[in-house]
């Protein structure tokens, strides 16, 4: 299992980031699975440089460039330097039109970088190649549910995501976690048998992509509103590998 814990902006004292940070080092030092912490960007270098422990450690976002003249980015390549292993990438709070708001999306959930298809392909590539694992978030709006296009849009989103990935890049670093967008942040969960179902259509598309082994081998997260009280039933599923948790992590 891979429990990511997405603390996104919520933790703004470096000193809570520490004492976070610890508590998690002793649940990764005694358990059996990757527990990774994702805190904001400015801590990333405090808290992962020279880190030794089992817990490792996520960025929010990663550059789609290597370096060079790109204000305000971060590469691959400058996080792996600081110890980061892992990156988020095209979390659905980062998706969507710049400032626009899908018609269930609240104002908690806003969707401002803008972020497509074609910048989570290039932002895998970019986070593979500078020696990250990218965690690649993909799922539907409530209204693409209500209107049964659940399948077709997590389809696409994998499809295009792992566009000139191969198959052995796909199999031992890349993460898919499927996070519905009406239950990111707002208490909803989708049901487990569900979760489930959808988790097993992205391995379906992997193995339509490449092969069985590769669709096997990639591990997939469920990723909204993941809590004490539905997490055991939610990680006891067969296509289920791991949670990538918001608030409920701190």
């Amino acid at each position: 299992m891979l429990i990511a814990a997405n603390w996104k902006a919520y933790v703004e004292d470096a000193a809570k980031a520490r004492k976070l940070v610890a508590s998690a080092k002793k649940l990764a030092s005694g358990g059996m699975h990757q527990i990774v912490a994702a805190p904001a960007a400015p801590h990333l270098g405090l808290l992962a440089q020279g880190n030794k422990s089992k817990l490792a450690f996520a960025s929010q976002d990663v550059s789609a460039t290597t370096g060079g003249a790109h204000t305000g980015e971060v590469s691959a390549q400058t996080l792996h330097g600081i110890d980061v292993a892992y990156a988020i990438i095209g979390h659905s709070e980062t998706r969507g039109r710049f400032g626009v708001a899908e018609p269930d999306f609240t104002p908690e959930i806003l969707a401002i970088f803008g972020e497509s298809n074609a910048t989570v392909n290039l932002k895998t590539i970019a986070a593979i190649e500078g020696g990250l694992l990218p965690i690649v978030c993909v799922g539907e709006t409530l209204a693409e549910r209500k209107t049964g296009n659940t399948d077709a849009v997590v389809a696409e989103h994998v499809t295009l995501a792992l566009k000139n990935v191969s198959a052995a890049d796909v199999a031992a670093k890349v993460i898919f976690a499927y996070e519905p967008v009406w239950a990111i942040g707002t208490g909803e969960v989708c049901a487990a048998d569900e979760a489930d179902r959808v988790c097993g259509v992205v391995r379906s598309t992997v193995a339509g992509l490449y092969d069985a082994a590769t669709a096997e081998a990639v591990r997939i997260q469920y990723g909204g509103s993941m809590k004490p009280d539905n997490a055991v039933e939610l990680l006891s599923k067969p296509n289920i590998d791991g949670g990538l948790i918001g608030g409920a992590s701190l």
